[in-house]
């Protein structure tokens, strides 16, 4: 008797541990929003920062300014990194519509995005063919978390959309006029309804004068 009840015990734990943890992940998780574009300049943007590309050259994001800029955080050695696949095909069905998709490797989840820059770089060459920009390693969560990341996911910045990033390949999405208009979590794919909805309203919408 004391055996068997030691054996369901055993086999339930683990059931029951990964129950929490979906529990845990669904409240803590950022939920995903989408806005209209915006029709005038935003007063504060994310284009605003410098950042270092994957070769060590400087970046002003400002440049991007009237275009649509999709950011990810990348990993080369996770579940969702063959979604560097719907990333590329993406960018390049709508990047002479204006479409940008930049992407911003970091090692904060399971340790995914061990490699060097340039390690980084060969990986989504050879593999994915990646050609939309790629930036140099980034924290994107914790102490050191770089300022873009800081300024997308906290309250004081980005309200809207704040929130820890939860894992590789979450997705924010900024408007002709500089202001954040959704965020996807990591598990949603570029190609999804959602996704392709909005990236083509707002390459639709104008960038104010």
């Amino acid at each position: 008797m004391f055996t068997s009840k030691l054996q369901w015990i055993v086999r339930t734990l683990p059931v029951l541990g990964l129950a929490f943890a979906a529990v845990v992940y669904a409240k803590d998780a950022p939920k995903e929003v989408i806005k209209e574009p915006t029709d005038k300049p935003a007063k504060s943007s994310p284009l605003q920062f410098t950042v270092k590309d994957i070769k060590g050259n400087d970046v002003n994001l400002s440049d991007y300014k009237g275009k649509v800029v999709m950011m990810v955080n990348v990993a080369s050695k996770c579940g969702n990194t063959p979604q560097y696949a719907g990333l590329e095909k993406m960018y390049e069905k709508y990047k002479d519509q204006g479409l940008v998709i930049v992407g911003f490797p970091a090692n904060n989840f399971g340790g995914q995005e061990p490699g060097s820059n340039e390690q980084i770089q060969e990986f989504c060459s050879k593999t994915y063919h990646v050609a939309f920009p790629m930036m140099g390693k980034v924290s994107v969560k914790g102490d050191d978390k770089a300022p873009l990341y800081k300024y997308l996911t906290e309250k004081e910045t980005n309200n809207d959309f704040a929130g820890d990033v939860e894992w590789n390949f979450g997705k924010f999405l900024v408007d002709r006029n500089g202001a954040v208009i959704a965020r996807f979590s990591p598990k949603t794919k570029v190609e999804s309804a959602p996704v392709v909805g909005i990236v083509e309203k707002a390459l639709a919408a104008s960038a104010a004068k």
